[in-house]
């Protein structure tokens, strides 16, 4: 009821507790909470992914809960939102809406490189064109995913994954779809594990057909050499949820993340994905790429429908 009830700009529901100041931790002892209830609050509703944040001010982890809470109650079953045919509707949506606003959306064009000018700015890369030749697109500003630029981002974790087909829900409940953090404390792991499954109902398997992936943070050195037996051994705990297993392919990557803002080379690179499923530290690079493309934060209060040209 505390997280519910409070409000930043009504000191009446502070209850005395001032959050810029009283730790995550000091918040918990104050409401005599166990350490179960601890690390479900913090992992599955708070969505932090290490146990860092319980030596900083509490507020976030407050607004983290509330916005949890309000998300459910807006939606229904579940707090998570999740595109029909699967997260490629997303590009799909941007190739639209770029195509509104006078974009070129080009499809399957490999990137030779990308070309510097004499400052050391990008200012364009180089493609195949129609008719398989070179072709040159000029721009003024590049925006890309790690994996085009290795030798300007670092190496931060590595990620081990499983997708697995089955044939049946994972759930008690045989929800079409779910998404289960396993907190790290509770498993003897340094890292959460992260189930995730949809369904037909999602249009992202055929009917009767459920697909689930499985995820953590490892730092095993023998992925590359025995991927199958490393990833068992790392996801066996999210695994043993799945039940009967049709089908399964394991998979690993290198997390990488920008040395630079991307302001000095007008080259802008966001993050990769991290372990988590629920997309949560994937939408804070993008606040944070678009900050940077831009100077200012990004205003989600606006809608396309009450901008002005100024504002577009």
């Amino acid at each position: 009821m505390y997280v519910q009830d409070y409000e930043v700009d009504k000191p009446t529901t502070h209850k005395g507790y001032d959050l810029n100041k009283l730790t995550a931790k000091e918040l918990f002892d104050k409401f005599g909470l166990e350490k179960g209830t601890i690390d479900f609050i913090g992992h599955a509703l708070a969505l932090y992914d290490s146990d860092f944040y319980l030596s900083q001010p509490a507020l976030e982890l407050v607004d983290r809960c509330k916005l949890y809470g309000e998300s459910l109650a807006r939606y229904g079953k579940s707090p998570y939102l999740y595109p029909l045919y699967g997260l490629g509707e997303l590009p799909q949506a941007f190739a639209r809406l770029a195509a509104v606003y006078g974009g070129t959306y080009m499809l399957n064009k490999p990137i030779d490189r990308v070309v510097y000018n004499e400052q050391g700015a990008a200012c364009g890369v180089v493609s195949v064109g129609e008719d398989g030749k070179p072709a040159f697109a000029r721009c003024k500003q590049i925006v890309g995913d790690p994996t085009y630029f290795r030798d300007r981002c670092a190496a931060k974790a590595k990620v081990v994954r499983c997708i697995a087909v089955l044939s049946h829900p994972i759930t008690p409940g045989n929800e079409a779809s779910s998404q289960i953090i396993l907190p790290q404390n509770q498993i003897g792991r340094p890292n959460d594990v992260y189930v995730f499954c949809v369904s037909g109902s999602h249009c992202a398997a055929p009917d009767g057909k459920y697909v689930a992936l499985v995820s953590s943070v490892t730092t095993r050195a023998d992925l590359a050499e025995n991927l199958a037996r490393s990833a068992n051994e790392e996801l066996k705990d999210g695994l043993k949820l799945l039940g009967k297993v049709d089908a399964c392919f394991y998979d690993w990557y290198e997390v990488l993340e920008p040395m630079a803002d991307g302001r000095a080379d007008a080259t802008f690179i966001s993050k990769s994905y991290d372990a988590t499923s629920h997309f949560e530290q994937t939408t804070e690079d993008v606040m944070d790429l678009y900050q940077r493309l831009y100077g200012k934060p990004l205003d989600l209060s606006k809608t396309m429908v009450s901008l002005s040209p100024d504002d577009e």
